[in-house]
């Protein structure tokens, strides 16, 4: 086999960088997802204390999103 033909060399990955990369690709994947989560808990805060005029600690009482959801699906 003659140099031209061989294929590069790899280099060895510490376990440090590939723990990292492990890590890194992680919150990657995981961002978006907690993002829409943080989104949905903002936009019922902000729908529920500013235009409904309701108390804050109203928004996370299942309670009322059973009352809402009676509402909505109710046969007339």
């Amino acid at each position: 086999m003659t140099a031209s033909n061989r294929p590069p060399a790899r280099k060895k990955r510490s376990a440090g960088r590939i723990l990292w990369q492990v890590i890194w690709t992680s919150i990657k994947v995981l961002i978006i997802p907690v993002l829409c989560v943080v989104a949905l808990i903002a936009g019922m805060a902000i729908g529920y204390v500013v235009l409904g005029k309701r108390e804050l600690a109203d928004v996370f009482d299942i309670q009322t999103w059973r009352h809402m959801y009676d509402l909505v699906f109710a046969e007339s």
